[in-house]
């Protein structure tokens, strides 16, 4: 009896171990960046300016981290609004949300309702990061590792390293939206120091080759001022839509990440 126990003991352990290891191998492997940038209960508000006129408010917030097909996301909402004299004008209502991982900086979900005068957009995708498939209203299609949308992939430029980086260098990246995967180069276009309505700010100056799935519905460049410390507080957007130029500009911020050393 006892050979014949320590016997089927053994069979069964084997088992175990093999069926594990069958799951590790198909377990997915993420990656892990460090983000010294931002965190939960980060709020940036914005004016944001079309001529001589704030013809809107814009609010970049982290109210939460959510759990999230397993895994823990920074939950980032961006709301863009005219203000009511501004309405009768051109009419904005824009709204993106977006779950970032925690760890690995890559997004969840994606959500985007643009109100622009007559124009409007909603868009949502489902980030099956394991599986590497996008899956919208509109199918489900192949996506690469750590594909972005085009929130995420702001959040992430924020924790990269510019020290090195010479004018006309390019990061590149992927984003995916409707129903495929586009180029998303960030360009590197140097420094300056910049005055805006919440202080006055040492910046790096970047531009994101954006071809689709872009904040507002833009007709040219847009052009970013992030601070030059740790935390790349974006203080200041500027942008080409459809009737002319907008600038966003930081009015507010609070719940950061740590101390903005480039505020002069």
């Amino acid at each position: 009896m006892k050979n014949s126990f320590i016997e089927y003991f053994v069979i069964i352990m084997i088992a175990f171990f093999s069926l594990n290891a069958q799951l590790f191998s198909q377990t997915k492997t993420f990656r892990e960046l460090e983000n010294k940038a931002f965190k939960e209960g980060e709020k940036l508000t914005f004016d944001v300016n079309y001529g001589f006129v704030t013809a809107g408010i814009g609010v970049m917030k982290i109210p939460r981290i959510k759990r999230i097909s397993g895994r823990e996301a920074y939950h980032v909402m961006f709301e863009v609004n005219t203000v009511p004299s501004f309405d009768w004008i051109f009419k904005v209502r824009d709204r993106y949300e977006t779950y970032i991982d925690t760890k690995g900086l890559f997004p969840w979900r994606f959500e985007q309702h643009i109100r622009e005068g007559n124009f409007t957009r909603d868009f949502s995708a489902f980030f099956d990061q394991r599986k590497g498939k996008a899956k919208t209203s509109e199918g489900e299609y192949e996506i690469p590792d750590d594909v972005h949308d085009i929130i995420s992939a702001f959040y992430f430029t924020r924790t990269l390293d510019y020290s090195d980086m010479q004018i006309g260098d390019k990061i590149h990246l992927q984003n995916f939206y409707k129903d495929k995967v586009h180029d998303l180069d960030v360009k590197f276009r140097g420094r300056e120091t910049i005055e805006v309505p919440a202080g006055k700010f040492d910046c790096i100056i970047i531009e994101p080759l954006v071809k689709e799935g872009g904040l507002f519905k833009h007709d040219g460049d847009i052009i970013i001022w992030l601070t030059d410390d740790d935390l790349k507080v974006p203080v200041k957007v500027r942008t080409k839509i459809i009737i002319g130029h907008v600038e966003v500009l930081l009015s507010k911020y609070e719940g950061l990440a740590g101390v903005l050393t480039s505020e002069k």
